[in-house]
Order: structure tokens, then C-alpha cells, then sequence
């Protein structure tokens, strides 16, 4: 996939132009299905899956009349597979949305001299998230453009304008995103500040002005004053939000059975996104520890209650320097994510702290606590919330690592892509622990298309497992030479299916949708999706995504089943950001020995690299080109951001600074969420295909 950019809007909608999802032939995808599967099966296994994928497919049958109906579908909304796809993927899960779905951006940690400081660098970063929304309010965020190969394509945008102005509202069955469009009800004009487990409402626009950084500043000194009065100190709601949905739609119906709850919940699903001031943890902060309170809070004991899992953005600033975000999935991907947390943190440099006190709203009204009315029922559930919040602290196994004997500049020089070599390497990782490969997922972006989210990249290929077993085996039957072309075969195959992922042409979408339309027709479900290879193939116990931004922060998640882990990655030119997750229940997952074989396999195959590449034929290295598959461009921000005239006010002096590196200022590259390298020869065979 081309090179992405990013170009004023000149009135683009963000479907305008934009073609829909294709529908990949029937043949193709089970073909392709068989493919992915058969080496992840056993030998009777993959017969019996076998003859069930030619039933499904035969001439007249049942895998020809779903087909067709989706491609009724198809052409009578926008986006086939969208509604499904979020449904499956996010709004019919029942874990609780902390480690489990929602990701985290963890940024540098600062160092904050006095309390006074780390409220100010929280005024800042909500003056920035203003400034950012007033460029999405007013369609003035620049639309993605792909360019390359793709010149000028336009990629959907719709997950930018879900930032502010969404929720996911709990159900018992399954929840809702809730999309604040309606011309009826007012645009929220105020933003929930959590401290110490309380919720307070603070008014960003006032007589219809938008609150200055001074004035942010000094509500919320009000707030964390008022935080302060123990005597007017409520339970911690927030822990609700972190049960499982199930339980949380229950102590939802529970809290609106009072006015005084009803009118508080409707303030924060109404808000336009959560302050988190966070109490320090007490722990020694370095990027694991960071990795793990971001993602949890730290428990009732720390800083668990502080949140409000259903809203997209959660800004948290700990007193301990601390500092992130937390994100509700649902709405968007990771992209949009990156470039608004990247917009945020370039604003706060390019733009120095403005405490003066011109154009200041001169009576400003006193920040609002949000009251709850607590029965013992909701004292219990609340007790039962934390208990299990508590479980899922004590159970996340967190290893951030910073790979620092090479980075993505090295890649290249071998010709290759950086995404598929660090998909090898972590295929040659998780097979040095468990020694057999595994169901792998790496999100690519259909954003190309209208309404696009993402498909999976199925990164363990059987090219991949014939590179790994050669490098393990410790025999000396493979020699150097032989392992180097399994390696580059590796590589071909990770980015030609990249390709066919990012172009609509992926399986896992086309299977969901198949059994879909199956459920919707009350047909009984159809061996395929019976059998046991289906459910394999959907067990990802290898969970990836490559995240990689343009300032030093990084993101970080949960695995996705109970035996798997959660590898996401962000590469640097001469280094390479892993944050691996597991869980401690399992006894089968280590992250600290995951990184250690991953550690030990990217230097195996950078000695493999130097052995072999001195005489190798450049016509055999064909990788090269950028490809980007999960779009997070180059926006330039420091360019865009306004810039605010030099303050030399005496309150200038007393800004922390905000710790903010770039680390490849000379070349700032495209940016992608699983981002892959191909050849412009291989995407113009995947537009073939």
C-alpha cells in the first residue's frame, strides 16, 4: 500500500469518492482459508476441514446462497461488513474493557517539581484537545491521502469525527456506540475531570467563549481543592465502568433508578472527553510499570476508580509524572489515536504554556461535583467491581523492552520490509517458547474504502514456520545461505498477504460476514463455522500491531485470550519499541521469556543478514518500497499547529517542561499501525490479482 499524506480537506466528506469494500470471491477466500490453516492443524484435523470447506463451496450450495447475499448487502450499504465487524470485534464482547479492548498510549514520564506544575501541563494538554476538536468541528483536519502508487486516493475519515463525540454505552446482551449527531440536543461544551475517585463537570465554554489556558488552570486548582474535603468525599462509581459489560449495564439500571445518578451519568456520556488527575502510585516509575497503570489504574488502591472506561479519550496526568491515554476502541483504530495524542504533545511544545491573564472569562463559575446517591445494592456492586478490578492487576504480565541493537534503518538496508521482518521475528519468538506456531492476528486498515476499519493480516504463514524450524532445529542440516532465502520467502509471503488484507481481499472479514448472513437468514449454522479449525483460527494467542509515532511515547495492550499474548511494537531507526502483555493465570505465557526468545531471534537474524548479504544477487531483494497498510501519516503538525507569540511573562518561567523527543527529526516517514514494505512490483501484482 502506497505512502500516506495528508491534504487540506477542500470540502472532502469523508465519503466522498471513496469506493466500497469489495467482496472477495468465494473460491479465493476458502482457498486462502485452507491455506492459513493447514499447518496449524493436525493431519486429521485438516482432512476433515478439508471436505467441510468443499461442501461449503460446492456449486449450489450453502457457501453460493450466503455469497449472494451478501452481495445484496453490499450493494445496499455503504459498507458490508462494517456493522458486523464491530459488532464481533468490540460491542458483543462481554470482558471488561480495561487490558482486555482498550488501548493505551503511554507518554514520556515527567518530572513535575511541585502539584501546582502538573496542573498546569493538564491545562495545556486540554487547551491542545480544544484546539484539535475546533479543526474537527470545522472539517479543517486535512483528509489522508494515500500517494505513491495510489496518488491522491482519499482514505475515509469518519473515525476522527467519533473522538469527542461518542460512547459506549453498556448492555447486558450488547452494547451500544452511541454517536452524539443529533441537531436536537446542544453540542457538549464541557469536559469530566476525575480526582481522587470524584467527577466534577468543568465548562469549557462560557458566555459562549472557550475557556484560555489560564482559566483551565485555575478550575482545575478549584477541582483538586475540592477533591481535597474529605467530608464531601462519594464512593468511587468509576469502578463500575471497569466490570465486565455485563455487570456494568446491571449497576448502570441500578444507578438510574435515582434522579440525582441519572442526571450525573447523562454529564459524563454527554462530555467531550476525561481529565484523569492521578494521585502518585508510590511504585518506581519506568515504561512497564507506566505501561501497567495506564492500563489498570493500579486497582481500587491506587488509581482504578479514577476512570471512565466508556469514553473514547481519557487524558490521565499522575502527580508522579505519570501521564497518557486511554482509549475506548470501539469508535476508531489506533491511528487516530497516535495523531491526536501526536497532534497534543507537538501543540504543547510548539506552542508555550500562554498564563496571561488577556481575553480571561472574568467570573468563572465554581467546577461542578458530580453527586451519587448510593444504596447498600451499589455499595455491594461496587465492592464486587473493585474485587475484580483488583484480580486483573494482580493477573497482567507487562515487559516493555527498548531493542537498542538496531532499528528499521537496518531493515532496510537489507532490502526488506521493517513489519514483515518483526512479524518473522515474532513468529520465530513465540515458536522458540511453545515450539509450534499459532493463529496470528496484525490489523490491517481498509480505510481506502468507505467506512473502512480494519482486516487481519495471518501472520503465521507456512513460509514463516519453514524459517523458524530451520533456525531452532539445532541440527546443521539448513545451511546460512538456504535459512537467508527462507527468510526473504518469509518476507514475500507476510507482504503479499498484507496486500491482499489492505486491497478488501481478506478472509477473516468475508468468514464473518458468510456466517452472518447465515444467523440473519435463521439457517442452522453451517459446518464450516462448526468445525474445530474455525475456532482455532480464531484464537488468536498472538495478538500484534505495529504502532509507530513520530514523538517518543508508546502504546500498549492486553492479550486477547487467556493463553496468549499481546505484542505491539513501535520501530525506530535505530531502535525498536516491544510492550508485551500476558497473563500470570496462564501457565503456558511468560512475557519476560517471550522478549528474551525475541530478543535472542532479532539478533539471529541481524547475524543471519550480515552473513549472508555481502554476496547476495539484488535482483533476489526485492523488498524495498513503502507500503503502509494501517494508515498513520506524516501530518507535519509542528507546521500546522498555531504558533503563539513567545510569553515572557514571569509565569512562563515556572512551566514544567513537557519531556517530548522526536526521534527522526531529519526524516519524519509516513506512519502506520501495522505498517508493511513492499516493492512497487508486488502492489501492482496485488491491483492485478
Amino acid at each position: 500500500m502506497p505512502v500516506l499524506e495528508q491534504e487540506p480537506a477542500k470540502g472532502l466528506g469523508s465519503k466522498d469518492g471513496l469506493p466500497k469494500l469489495p467482496l472477495p470471491a468465494l473460491k479465493d477466500t476458502l482457498d486462502v482459508y485452507l491455506r492459513c490453516m493447514e499447518h496449524l492443524l493436525t493431519e486429521e484435523q485438516f482432512n476433515k476441514t478439508q471436505h467441510v470447506v468443499e461442501q461449503f463451496g460446492a456449486p449450489g450450495g450453502v457457501g453460493e446462497l450466503l455469497q449472494s447475499k451478501l452481495m445484496e448487502r453490499r450493494d445496499t450499504t455503504a459498507n458490508w461488513v462494517y456493522e458486523y465487524w464491530l459488532n464481533e470485534m468490540y460491542l458483543n464482547n462481554r470482558l471488561a474493557l480495561p487490558v482486555n479492548s482498550s488501548p493505551v498510549m503511554v507518554f514520556p514520564q515527567q518530572h513535575f517539581k511541585a502539584p501546582i506544575d502538573s496542573l498546569r501541563f493538564a491545562a495545556h494538554l486540554i487547551s491542545g484537545a480544544l484546539e484539535y476538536k475546533t479543526l474537527l468541528d470545522s472539517r479543517a483536519l486535512p483528509v489522508d491521502c494515500a500517494r505513491g502508487q495510489l496518488a491522491g486516493t482519499p482514505l475515509c475519515m469518519e473515525q476522527y469525527y467519533r473522538l469527542f463525540t461518542s460512547y459506549r454505552l453498556p448492555g447486558p446482551e450488547r452494547d451500544t456506540l452511541v454517536a452524539q449527531q443529533s441537531s436536537v440536543m446542544p453540542e457538549p461544551e464541557h469536559i469530566i475531570v476525575a480526582c481522587k475517585n470524584q467527577f466534577f463537570v468543568l465548562d469549557v465554554v462560557i458566555n459562549f467563549r472557550r475557556l484560555n489556558e489560564r482559566d483551565l488552570l485555575t478550575q482545575l486548582d478549584k477541582i483538586a481543592r475540592m477533591a481535597d474535603s474529605e467530608e464531601e468525599l462519594l464512593p468511587p462509581i468509576g469502578l463500575l465502568t471497569s466490570d465486565g459489560r455485563a455487570e456494568w449495564a446491571e449497576s448502570r439500571s441500578v444507578l438510574m433508578r435515582e434522579s440525582t445518578n441519572r442526571d450525573s451519568l447523562d454529564m459524563i456520556e454527554r462530555c467531550l472527553c476525561l481529565l484523569c488527575l492521578d494521585d502518585a502510585s508510590g511504585l518506581a516509575l519506568n515504561d512497564t510499570t507506566q505501561a501497567m497503570l495506564m492500563l489498570h489504574g493500579g486497582g481500587v488502591a491506587k488509581n482504578g476508580g479514577n476512570r471512565w472506561y466508556d469514553k473514547p479519550m481519557q487524558f490521565v496526568v499522575g502527580a508522579d509524572g505519570c501521564c497518557g491515554v486511554v482509549c475506548e476502541h470501539s469508535p476508531f483504530e489506533g491511528i487516530v489515536l497516535v495523531q491526536c495524542t501526536e497532534y497534543l504533545l507537538k501543540y504543547m511544545i510548539g506552542s508555550p504554556s500562554k498564563l496571561v491573564r488577556a481575553a480571561s472569562v472574568s467570573e468563572l463559575p465554581a467546577p461542578r461535583r458530580l453527586r451519587w446517591k448510593c444504596t447498600p445494592e451499589i455499595h455491594k456492586l461496587l465492592a464486587s467491581s473493585a474485587d475484580k478490578l483488583q484480580r486483573q492487576v494482580k493477573n497482567l504480565d507487562m515487559n516493555v523492552h527498548k531493542f537498542c541493537d538496531y532499528g528499521k534503518e537496518f531493515i532496510k538496508k537489507q532490502k526488506m520490509s521493517p513489519d514483515a521482518y518483526i512479524q518473522v521475528a515474532l513468529q520465530l519468538a513465540y515458536y522458540r517458547c511453545h515450539g509450534r506456531p499459532v493463529s496470528t492476528y496484525e490489523s490491517a486498515s481498509i480505510r481506502r474504502f468507505q467506512e473502512g476499519r480494519v482486516d487481519n493480516i495471518r501472520s503465521a504463514t507456512p513460509e514463516a514456520l519453514a524459517f523458524v524450524k530451520a533456525m531452532t532445529d539445532g541440527k546443521l542440516s539448513t545451511n546460512d545461505a538456504e535459512k537467508m532465502e527462507m527468510l526473504r520467502s518469509a518476507i514475500t509471503a507476510q507482504t503479499k498477504y498484507t496486500i491482499r488484507a489492505i486491497t478488501g481481499m481478506g478472509i477473516d472479514n468475508h468468514l464473518l460476514g458468510l456466517s452472518k448472513i447465515a444467523h440473519e437468514l435463521k439457517m442452522e449454522t453451517p459446518e464450516i463455522f462448526k468445525d474445530e479449525a474455525h475456532l482455532i483460527s480464531n484464537q488468536f494467542i498472538l495478538s500484534t500491531s505495529q504502532v509507530p509515532t513520530t514523538v517518543e511515547m508508546f502504546c500498549s495492550y492486553g492479550p486477547v485470550v487467556t493463553n496468549g499474548y499481546g505484542a505491539c511494537y513501535n520501530p525506530q531507526s535505530d531502535h525498536i519499541i516491544f510492550s508485551v502483555s500476558s497473563f500470570r493465570e496462564s501457565s503456558q505465557t511468560c512475557s519476560a521469556d517471550f522478549v528474551k526468545s525475541l530478543v535472542q531471534g532479532l539478533l539471529d537474524m541481524r547475524d543471519l543478514c550480515n552473513k549472508c548479504n555481502h554476496g547476495s544477487n539484488p535482483t533476489q531483494q526485492t523488498q524495498g518500497q513503502t507500503l503502509e497498510t494501517h494508515t498513520q501519516t506524516d501530518t507535519n503538525w509542528p507546521n500546522k499547529t498555531p504558533q503563539r507569540p513567545n510569553d515572557l511573562t514571569k509565569n512562563q518561567q515556572t512551566v514544567p517542561q513537557v519531556l517530548l523527543k522526536t526521534p527522526d527529526q531529519t526524516k519524519v516517514e509516513a506512519q502506520t499501525q501495522t505498517s508493511s514494505q513492499e516493492e512497487a512490483q508486488a502492489l501492482k501484482k496485488g491491483k492485478k490479482a
